[in-house]
């Protein structure tokens, strides 16, 4: 779009969609693990596989934030 001279408003749009559809693929993506991943470790595994799901979802959640 940009290479095409679009609209500098309508590249942003774009971007912008982008982004949500990422944000959605995301959310999905980290629902699907807590509802699977975490919650087998915390029903069958070991006290270490816990806090290793923990520390896995922080890390995930930090990252986000810089």
């Amino acid at each position: 779009m940009i290479e095409e001279e679009r609209y500098c408003i309508d590249v942003l749009t774009q971007v912008r969609a982008v982004r949500a559809a990422l944000n959605k693929v995301e959310q999905e993506t980290l629902a699907d693990h807590l509802q699977h991943c975490v919650a087998h470790a915390f029903h069958a595994g070991s006290e270490k596989d816990r806090i290793g799901k923990i520390e896995e979802i922080l890390e995930v959640l930090d990252s986000r934030r810089r």
